[in-house]
């Protein structure tokens, strides 16, 4: 579980990213040029990726890291392996 430091940065970048979506609807509404779209498109994918970079990062050196003290890091390092196939 992320620590409350980690959930405010996680919620700050969440909110950026929720900023350029809005961004997005409002170039798809005006017309705005569909590569200046897909541009910001990439770029909220990008922001999206640190995002889930930051976390995976915590997870591995929280929850990891105690699974692994008490034994249990197999079924940690299966979960880990789980979520990236889905990528």
């Amino acid at each position: 579980m992320l620590a409350d430091k980690e959930k405010k940065e996680v919620f700050r970048r969440l909110n950026r990213i929720s900023g350029q979506v809005d961004g997005i609807k409002r170039m798809v509404e005006e017309p705005r040029y569909c590569v200046d779209i897909l541009t910001q498109i990439v770029a909220v994918r990008a922001a999206l990726s640190s995002v889930g970079s930051f976390i995976l990062e915590d997870h591995m050196k929280t929850c990891v890291k105690a699974a692994m003290k008490k034994g249990e890091g197999d079924r940690q390092i299966k979960e880990l392996v789980d979520v990236f196939q889905k990528f």
